[in-house]
């Protein structure tokens, strides 16, 4: 990955809360190799944007989310979220407050939809209250109706589950 990309929210999106995310010339050279997985890259993300990465494989997709959220380390260049370096945060309090999905979705099968998004609320002390609220709002954010929260992840097609794990 080495254009800058810039995008921009649609005059109609749907206001959301959330913080921006800026990278800056990040660059990762993974040891032993002579050819950045990820060159010189630069995007900046809206607060409430949703963004999703496409492109060929091994074009550096899954190496930029790992820097975004600190699974690796960028060789160089900033990344930011809300105006914060993440290599001055605590990576596992930033990966509870962020969020990505993973090319596998990582959907609990033994938990309904609406159990699978209250994981990270429940890990950071949320009220019952409040998390099914926000349950029911991140349902409706991807375009699944709140009887989905009831069901199996095995009751759901691919694309309705990979909405789940945006949610």
């Amino acid at each position: 990955m080495s254009d800058t990309t810039t995008t921009s929210r649609p005059a109609d999106a749907h206001a959301s809360s959330g913080v921006g995310i800026r990278l800056e010339g990040v660059t990762k050279v993974y040891p032993g190799q002579s050819v950045p997985a990820v060159d010189a890259f630069s995007m900046e993300v809206e607060p409430g944007e949703l963004i999703m990465f496409v492109g060929p494989s091994g074009c550096g997709k899954t190496t930029t989310m790992k820097m975004i959220n600190r699974i690796i380390e960028p060789t160089s260049g900033t990344i930011s979220i809300d105006d914060r370096d993440v290599l001055s945060l605590n990576p596992n309090e930033l990966r509870r407050h962020i969020g990505y999905v993973i090319q596998q979705i990582g959907l609990f099968p033994h938990m309904t939809i609406g159990e699978n998004i209250a994981v990270v609320p429940k890990l950071l002390g949320w009220s019952k209250k409040r998390t099914a609220d926000r349950v029911e709002e991140l349902l409706e954010t991807v375009q699944l109706s709140g009887e989905f929260a009831a069901r199996y992840p095995r009751q759901l097609s691919g694309g309705q589950q990979q909405r789940v794990g945006v949610a």
